[in-house]
């Protein structure tokens, strides 16, 4: 089984910081899982305009391509204006629905302001569900004040983390 984390924004660290405590943690509770890190900031991804998809330039196609192989998915997103990234809408656009089809998708998200925590709820799995997809039933959010020097300072969000790669685990020993 390949998981596919993905950190859904081109600026900033933080993301990419839980991204990768996720697919850590995922690795060690369950050493078979195959996992991978896709940190969009590496790539120059074109918008989505309906074209055919071998239309697009190669970190485009090749971005299809790593979601298209995975089994399941972490797909980590900061949050701006009260909703998930830009270039995260822009690679949902990109992803047929039958892509992500009865595959497991966990979502986490990092923002300034507590009062946007509630938007995995509203927007993300409303999304997950469009894909026909299986929704981890917890998330994290990570506050920006649970970083020091570029790490996850917070206890409790580490324990959050925790359970939710459990979660993950657990849901993808269901479905197979």
């Amino acid at each position: 089984m390949k998981l596919l984390g993905i950190s859904g924004t081109i600026i900033g660290s933080k993301t990419a910081i839980v991204t990768e405590k996720i697919l850590e943690d995922i690795a060690k509770m369950d050493p078979s899982m195959e996992t991978e890190h896709l940190n969009l900031k590496e790539f120059d991804i074109q918008f989505c305009d309906g074209r055919d998809t071998g239309d697009y330039n190669e970190d485009t196609k090749k971005i299809i391509n790593l979601i298209s192989n995975a089994d399941l998915y972490i797909i980590v997103t900061p949050i701006f204006h009260g909703t998930y990234s830009g270039v995260l809408k822009n690679l949902f656009d990109l992803i047929s629905p039958q892509v992500m089809k009865n595959k497991v998708i966990g979502f986490t998200a990092v923002g300034g302001n507590y009062k946007h925590y509630l938007m995995v709820e509203n927007q993300l799995k409303p999304i997950a569900g469009y894909f026909g997809a299986h929704v981890a039933p917890s998330y994290v959010f990570v506050h920006n004040e649970d970083f020091k020097n570029n790490y996850i300072a917070n206890q409790d969000i580490l324990d959050q983390i925790t359970d939710f790669s459990r979660d993950i685990i657990n849901m993808k020993k269901l479905l197979q």
